[in-house]
Order: C-alpha cells, then sequence, then structure tokens
C-alpha cells in the first residue's frame, strides 16, 4: 500500500508519525487485505475459520458490508486489487439474496428471511457512503438504498436513536434500546455526513454520541450500560443467559467505552470542519470513557490485555480479550494523543499495539486471532471464527490520517490536499 501520509519525521516522539511504524501498519493492512479476499462467495462473503478456509460458504450480511467498507477504503489508498472485491460486494448488496426484494431492507444471511437489525443496516450504510466516496460505481445506488430503510424505519424521531430490529416484514418492533446498534449507527451517520454534506447525518451523529458518550455515563458513574427498554429503564440482568454474546452480552464492554470515546472525537472533528459548535463535553467525555475502559477493563483479572466484559462491581465477566476491543483501545488512545498532546495517551497506544503483535497476529494461518483467554491462548467462547477484517484494517488506517469525521473521508481530504501542494 502506498502511505498517505507525508513523514513527519524520524524524531517524533508518536509512533504514528515514525515512517517505520507507518510502514508496518501498511504493511499489516496489506496482509490482512490480501488474507481475507479469500472469504470471496458468489452472493458477497462468508466466514473464514481459525485456520483460514471458509467456514461455511453462505454469504453473511455483516461480514459482506463489512468487506465493502474496507477493500472501498484500500482503494482509495491505492491497493490494487481492492477496487473490484468492494464492487463485488455492492453488487451482492444491491442485487443478491442479503437483499429482501419483497419487503426491503438486508437479510442477516443469503440463507433466507432474518429479523431485519438496525446493527446490520448501520454498516450497510457505512459501505454505501464509503463506497459513494471511493467513486465505486454504484456506491451512491448502495448509499441511499441504505439510507431509505433508516429513514424509513430504524430512526426514532422522538427519540433520536435507532430501533433495534423489526421481524422480517418490518412488524413486531423489538421493545428494546441499545448502544451497540446506535455506536454503529453513529459511525454510519458521520460517513454519510462526510459522503452528502447533509447536516442531518451529523445531527443525528451527535444527538446518538450525546445520550450513549454523554448522559448515560453521567448517570452510572462513567460507566456506559448498554441495554435499557423502550421507555429507558435500565435492565441490569439483560443476557444474564448470554455472557458471552457477541453483540449485547451481560453487563458491562470496556471495549465499548473506548470506542465511544473515539466516536466523540469523531463527532469533534466533523462539528468543527463544518463551522459548527462543538460542544466541549465531546473531548471531556473521550477522556472519562477512555479512563473508564483503561482502569475497569485493562488487566482487570491482572493479566495483560482489555477483558471483553466485566459485572456491575466492576468484577470480571468474561476474561477472554477480544481482538477488536485491543484494536478500538488503540484507535481512540492515538485519536486522544493527537487531540490533546498528552503523553500517557500515546503509551497507551503503544501498550495496546504491543500486545496486539504479541498475541493476536497470526502469522501462520493470517489475519488476527479474533480471541484468546487471559494467558494469551487462542480462544473460541465469544468468537469461534474469524469473520472479517473491519476492526484490525481500521486499526491499521487510523493512525495515517489526521481524527476525522470518517476513515474515507479523512483519505479523501488528505489527499486533496497532497494534491493541492503537487505531491500527488
Amino acid at each position: 500500500m502506498a502511505d498517505p501520509r507525508a513523514d513527519a519525521g524520524p524524531g517524533s516522539a508518536c509512533w504514528a508519525d515514525r515512517e517505520g511504524h507507518r510502514r508496518w501498519l501498511l504493511a499489516e493492512g496489506q496482509r490482512l487485505l490480501d488474507h481475507y479476499a479469500r472469504a470471496r462467495v458468489p452472493a458477497g462473503f462468508a466466514t473464514l475459520g481459525n485456520d483460514g478456509t471458509m467456514v461455511d460458504a453462505t454469504a453473511q450480511g455483516i461480514v459482506t458490508t463489512r468487506m465493502v467498507h474496507c477493500y472501498a477504503l484500500a482503494s482509495l489508498m491505492g491497493v490494487p486489487g481492492a477496487a473490484p472485491l468492494a464492487d463485488h460486494g455492492i453488487a451482492a448488496l444491491l442485487d443478491g439474496p442479503l437483499r429482501d426484494a419483497r419487503h426491503g431492507g438486508w437479510f442477516e444471511d443469503a440463507s433466507g428471511p432474518s429479523r431485519k437489525k438496525a446493527y446490520l443496516h448501520a454498516f450497510v450504510a457505512l459501505a454505501g457512503a464509503t463506497a459513494a466516496m471511493a467513486g465505486r460505481p454504484r456506491g451512491v445506488e448502495l448509499r441511499d438504498a441504505a439510507t431509505d430503510v433508516i429513514d424509513s424505519h430504524f430512526w426514532i424521531d422522538g427519540e433520536e436513536v435507532l430501533r433495534p430490529s423489526y421481524a422480517d416484514d418490518w412488524t413486531d418492533p423489538e421493545a428494546y434500546r441499545g448502544a451497540n446498534c446506535c455506536m454503529h449507527g453513529t459511525e454510519a451517520c458521520l460517513a454519510l455526513a462526510d459522503a452528502t454534506g447533509d447536516a442531518r447525518w451529523l445531527d443525528r451523529a451527535l444527538a446518538m454520541a450525546r445520550r450513549f458518550g454523554h448522559e448515560i455515563p453521567a448517570a452510572y458513574d462513567g460507566r456506559l450500560p448498554e441495554h435499557f427498554d423502550a421507555e429507558w429503564h435500565l435492565l441490569p440482568d439483560y443476557g444474564a443467559d448470554q455472557p458471552t454474546d457477541d453483540t449485547r452480552p451481560y453487563g458491562l464492554t470496556p471495549g465499548h467505552f473506548a470506542e465511544w470515546g473515539g466516536l466523540l472525537l469523531k463527532v469533534e472533528a466533523a462539528c468543527k470542519a463544518r463551522d459548527r459548535d462543538a460542544p466541549g463535553w465531546l473531548l471531556e467525555d473521550a477522556v472519562s470513557l477512555f479512563d473508564n475502559a483503561l482502569r475497569r477493563g485493562w488487566a482487570a483479572d491482572g493479566a495483560p490485555g482489555m477483558v471483553y466484559t466485566i459485572g456491575w462491581q466492576d468484577e470480571v465477566s468474561v476474561p477472554n480479550r477480544a481482538y477488536w476491543v485491543q484494536a478500538e483501545l488503540a484507535n481512540t488512545a492515538l485519536m486522544l494523543h493527537r487531540r490533546t498532546g498528552d503523553a500517557r495517551f500515546e503509551d497507551v497506544y503503544r501498550l495496546a499495539w504491543d500486545y496486539i503483535a504479541a498475541t493476536l497476529i497470526d502469522r501462520e494461518a493470517g489475519g488476527w486471532r479474533h480471541e484468546v483467554d487471559a494467558a494469551g491462548r487462542p480462544s473460541g467462547v465469544v468468537y469461534p471464527t474469524r469473520e472479517d477484517l473491519y476492526h484490525d484494517f481500521q486499526a491499521t488506517v487510523t493512525p495515517l490520517i489526521p481524527v476525522s469525521a470518517s476513515l474515507a473521508g479523512g483519505l479523501k481530504s488528505m489527499t486533496a490536499r497532497a494534491q493541492a501542494a503537487g505531491a500527488v
């Protein structure tokens, strides 16, 4: 991959400003892109196992959307072969069995009808926004199809959040409110703001960030509960029977504290880029959420790495270390260092990447181990397979650009500046 940044010089204290570190990130990103290309199937992209071979050739909705997003990003970075893979996923989402031709929206996989989930549709919107910004031929078509569904079904005007799910025919709206779908909904809205210039997407991102990144943590001692009923009453026992669920586990997820912290910085960057007032709480709460993630989740059982979940007394619930948790910790640490200049965030950035390199990067089978136990041994309690490269690839791209509302928008802006300066 071509390095999309001008070198800040080998004397910089920050790893992300050192040519050697950026070259390492680019090489690791390329390795991930090469590895996951083998997940292509006729109807989209399927799931790979821990040995790097395909587990099931059934196209998966989440996997396909994330692949489109990542390969479209790679096409923006000038990676040969990335654009055709992005285009394959776009066509699958628009024309294949993942899309519901009868009722509209998208299914969880290509095997047939399933509940329509905001979590999945947020990623369809992210894929469409990124593909549109990357100039893929049908990117705008996918972006607009996704936003039509979000506007028609998922966005709740009075509450300014996403409704989590419906039956496949848009009946039976779920009487639940959750942080996870809104977290990725915020990410999608920021990308849509960059892709369309429409201020309503930034308005929506700011509204969800205010609720989940500001108001809820303020009410719960810096913690971020994720499960509420339709009237916004906390459901403290939600998921107690499924503590290792991969999207709605019991208790608290410190990795999401960090991930929301990063989103607050992206919302702030989006406001500033549009000459809008950025509330002061965006930075303040980003730091608080990050600090709470680190204090409550990192080495919570005495071993390195951030645990998957904790309970209401900060006790470890699921000690296993998930790949995305460490990646999002690195991303937010880097963005906080860029935003504040505070060296303590750079220290955590290095800590997270050292852990990733030592325990998660699989140099034999390819990709990253999606989960290890406290001792760093491969595990499959939460993630028995390796679905896609979304979190890991983004972790290799985030340090290469300034703090931006979206990765695609940041890459495009940086390229435009370089062209204006005659560097490209």
